[in-house]
């Protein structure tokens, strides 16, 4: 900072009457005088400069005085889907539209997924994940369009170093989301409800996504068999026939949405539902709304996914010359989990290691049950619950 001193200190004059300047001044004043605001006037601007850099600095840099990079409203980003020296963006923070428009198809249809820690120890559910798409059937091309969004920072940066992937942060304050969130705790549902939010702002951003919980399985390319003719249709735990029977169990799991005033509004209701029904998680009050009024105002028809293509435990896909996708329910426990779709994998292996004519020609299925459940999570969680009130009961009595 320039430091700016006067050399004879202070003069303490006072003018005379004609307020002229005394000679022994003369035309030296008037030099020392301008030479003095000149200096002045630069010193303001230098300061003024650096107070407001400085200011920019501080605004961009949030948490961290080395992070230099516009931050979205939500959380941060990176990238790491580089492809050329325009696209290579190292250390840069993304915002959430610009993450949406470089992992869009050409219609601004995303897939989006949610990743936490629990979930991305090796050879966990995570890589089994990818894996499907590497050996799907014309699934490995849709992977470039997917958004993994990590719920803590440990998925986060696992994402980051999974090559070609968009990844996204979003945090909630005051929730760690980082351990496995069992059915039905208060970490679970918060991290239901937040998920429910995020989708409707990307439906309000314009985009259009497939929704798909990282424990399912991606054997064939989905979009062929959607339904063209609606905006909101998700995959079901037990499917009846009918894909406007409401009657079909739905799975929050799997849903294809495309973006129009309908459902955004639905989904707005959707999450707002969740004050009048306290304690549900997302599923369960679908399962209520769907029936409500409001629906049938905004014109939303709500169409369920067919199991012959879109299969779970619960109900799976028999045939896999048919199979697109096959979800993990009605399994508690990660564990159950991944040694199931180890199984799956297997069997999907075996399959396409087959000669084409002999896929077409057989039926060919799974090769083993699931280590399932006979109940959804939903259902295990209350039988669990009614177990454990006939205990408390009956210690309450015995003692």
């Amino acid at each position: 900072m320039m430091e700016i001193k006067s050399e004879g200190g202070p003069t303490n004059y006072t003018g005379g009457g004609d307020g002229q300047t005394p000679p022994e001044m003369g035309g030296s004043h008037h030099k020392n005088h301008n030479y003095f605001w000149h200096h002045l006037l630069k010193a303001v601007l230098v300061f003024t400069m650096v107070t407001l850099a400085c200011l920019v600095i501080f605004q961009t840099s949030a948490n961290s005085p080395f992070q230099f990079f516009p931050r979205s409203i939500y959380s941060f980003s990176f990238s790491t889907n580089a492809t050329s020296a325009d696209d290579q963006i190292n250390d840069k923070e993304l915002s959430l539209e610009q993450i949406l428009e470089r992992a869009s198809m050409a219609d601004k249809t995303v897939i989006i997924t949610t990743l936490n820690e629990a979930w991305i120890e090796p050879n966990s559910i995570f890589d089994l994940f990818l894996e499907s798409f590497k050996i799907g059937n014309q699934t490995n091309g849709l992977l470039k369009h997917l958004v993994v969004v990590a719920l803590d920072q440990r998925a986060f940066e696992h994402c980051l170093n999974s090559d070609g992937l968009h990844c996204y942060f979003l945090t909630t304050d005051g929730t760690n989301f980082s351990g496995e969130a069992h059915f039905m705790t208060p970490d679970y549902l918060k991290m239901m409800w937040r998920r429910i939010d995020f989708l409707r702002i990307v439906l309000q951003m314009g985009y259009n996504f497939v929704f798909t919980d990282a424990d399912i399985m991606w054997l064939r390319n989905p979009f062929p068999h959607f339904y063209t003719d609606t905006n909101f249709q998700i995959s079901c735990d037990s499917y009846g026939g009918n894909p406007t029977d409401l009657r079909n169990a739905p799975n929050g799991g799997f849903n294809y949405v495309k973006s129009a005033n309908q459902t955004i509004d639905f989904y707005k209701f959707w999450y707002e539902s969740r004050v009048r029904y306290p304690g549900k998680h997302d599923q369960d009050v679908l399962n209520k709304i769907k029936y409500d009024p409001f629906v049938r105002d905004i014109n939303l028809e709500i169409k369920f996914l067919d199991t012959v293509y879109f299969g779970g435990f619960c109900q799976p896909s028999k045939d896999l010359n048919l199979v697109c996708t096959m979800h993990a329910n009605c399994c508690a426990g990660l564990d159950n989990k991944i040694h199931d779709l180890r199984i799956l994998l297997d069997d999907w292996k075996n399959y396409l290691s087959l000669q084409e004519n002999v896929r077409k020609t057989n039926t060919t299925s799974w090769s083993a049950s699931f280590v399932s459940s006979p109940y959804s999570e939903e259902e295990e969680w209350k039988q669990k619950k009614i177990i454990s009130n006939i205990i408390g009961t009956v210690f309450r009595v015995t003692n």
